[in-house]
C-alpha cells in the first residue's frame, strides 16, 4: 500500500494543508536568512542548521514511506494520517499564535535588543518557546501521516536536535542581553512542553 499523503482523494488533503502550513514559513526565513547575511543578529548558523537538518529529514521520510517493512501496522495507517495532518494543522497554528504574539519582537534568526520585553502571554505563558515546540510538532505530524516507523524517527529526532540547538543559542543571547528579567522567566517555565521538558 502506498503512503496515504501519494493516494487520492488523501493527497489532497495532506498537500493543501502542508503547503497551507509551510507557506508563511518562507517569508520568514527570508527575511532571517537576510538580517543573517547583513551580521544583525546573533544566529551562530542555528538558522541554517534548522534549514539544512529539516530539509534533509523531508528528502529522506518521503522516499522511505514507501518501504513496507517499516511501515505502521496497516489497521492504524488511516487513523495516524489523520493524526499526523492535524498535529500539522496544529503547530501551524501555533507558530501562527506564536508569531501574533511577539508581533515585532517575533524573527526566524536570533536577535535580542536592551529595549525587548520578556513575553509572558499567550503560550509564553506556559513554555518559553511555544514557536518551537508548534514546529516539532509539524514535523511530527508529517511523520505520522507518512505512517512509516523510520520517517517519523527521522522527523521527530531531527526536528529535536536543531531546535534543541536554535534554543541554546537564543537563550544565551537573551540572558546576555535582558539579563535577570530572562533568567527569572527560565527559572518558571519549560522549554518546549509544560511542566515535562
Amino acid at each position: 500500500m502506498r503512503p496515504l499523503v501519494f493516494v487520492w482523494p488523501y493527497a489532497v488533503v495532506f498537500w493543501a494543508v502542508y503547503v497551507w502550513a509551510f507557506a508563511p514559513e518562507f517569508a520568514i526565513v527570508a527575511r532571517a536568512r537576510r538580517t543573517v547575511g547583513e551580521n544583525k543578529s546573533k544566529d551562530a548558523g542555528s538558522l541554517q542548521v534548522i534549514l539544512r537538518a529539516t530539509s534533509m529529514a523531508l528528502l529522506l521520510s518521503f522516499p522511505l514511506a514507501f518501504v513496507r517493512s517499516m511501515s505502521f501496522p496497516e489497521a492504524s495507517i488511516r487513523p495516524m494520517f489523520v493524526v499526523g495532518t492535524s498535529l500539522l494543522v496544529a503547530g501551524s497554528l501555533l507558530r501562527r499564535h506564536c508569531w501574533k504574539t511577539l508581533g515585532e519582537h517575533f524573527t526566524g534568526d536570533v536577535q535580542a535588543r536592551d529595549d525587548q520585553p520578556v513575553i509572558t502571554r499567550g503560550a509564553y505563558r506556559w513554555v518559553r518557546h511555544p514557536s518551537y515546540s508548534g514546529a516539532m510538532l509539524m514535523f511530527s505530524g508529517i511523520g505520522l501521516a507518512l505512517a512509516n516507523w523510520a520517517s517519523l524517527t527521522i522527523l521527530v529526532v531531527t526536528s529535536i536536535l536543531a531546535y534543541s540547538y536554535r534554543v541554546r543559542v537564543e537563550e544565551a543571547a537573551l540572558v546576555q542581553t535582558l539579563g535577570e528579567p530572562y533568567l527569572a522567566y527560565m527559572k518558571t517555565r519549560k522549554r518546549f512542553v509544560p511542566f515535562i521538558i
